[in-house]
């Protein structure tokens, strides 16, 4: 079994975000890690997270002005993955620092550094040859994007070619700023896993372990990140603490949902 499989069979999977380079970043996945995060997710800092809400938007601009580059990126994932060999890590971020070398040479290093999986933002299905191919070649699941605007004639682009979990992104808006109706939740979540096998993971909006609960009861997986960039934020480096309690509470809330 992969990563992911292993992850997503012992019930809903908390999956959990931090960007890259902003705070102590190896400590604060660890915190994720101690407090039964499931799945990281580790930001790769950006000029323009056209996706993000003010709260990652910031975190990019922290990161990058302590002058992280895709380089240190990739050093932190492989240093997680010698530190927590079972536990799947996903890059999640934009094109342009993932093809502007070659996505051969982003795939071949992914592997290299134990990357799981992979979640670009910008470039759209009908574009997979820009990324995908290569890293589906070098074994890194390319995860895929659905929205409440994917309706049934291209529910299946999106899912051609993903792997991995799928992440539907619950509110047509940006990160952190809104947390969509349960019920327009579990109806997506419905047609989804009517759609395809592959483990659905729902985020954007999610704060609390009440709402991660509430979500977990029909999705495969909760994604949580704005709560815990939020904490790195107020804490610094000092936010390893502070993360690996709100994981607790989250970890716990998820576990036990069904």
């Amino acid at each position: 079994m992969t990563r992911f499989e292993t992850a997503f069979a012992k019930g809903p999977a908390l999956v959990c975000f931090v960007t890259g380079g902003d705070g102590d970043t190896a400590a604060n996945l660890d915190a994720l890690v101690a407090g039964g995060a499931d799945v990281i997710e580790l930001g790769m800092p950006f000029t323009d997270p056209m996706a993000d809400g003010a709260a990652i938007q910031e975190a990019n601009i922290r990161s990058l002005d302590k002058g992280t580059r895709t380089a240190d990126v990739f050093r932190m994932a492989a240093e997680f993955r010698s530190r927590h060999p079972q536990v799947p890590l996903v890059l999640m971020g934009y094109a342009n620092p993932m093809i502007a070398r070659g996505s051969e040479w982003f795939a071949d290093e992914c592997a290299k550094a134990g990357v799981d999986g992979v979640i670009c933002v910008d470039i759209p299905p009908e574009e997979d040859p820009e990324l995908g191919p290569a890293l589906r070649a070098k074994g890194v699941s390319l995860i895929r994007l659905a929205t409440p605007t994917t309706d049934a004639a291209r529910l299946p682009a999106v899912l051609e070619g993903s792997s991995g979990f799928l992440y539907y992104v619950s509110v047509a808006g940006v990160t952190g700023t809104q947390q969509a109706a349960q019920g327009s939740i579990e109806d997506a979540v419905a047609r989804l896993k009517a759609a395809s096998s592959i483990p659905v993971a729902v985020g954007f909006g999610v704060r609390t372990p009440e709402q991660a609960r509430v979500i977990a009861r029909v999705a495969d997986g909760v994604v949580v990140g704005s709560a815990f960039v939020d904490l790195v934020k107020e804490h610094g480096d000092n936010a390893p603490g502070p993360l690996r309690e709100l994981t607790v509470a989250l970890s716990q809330a998820v576990h036990s949902a069904r």
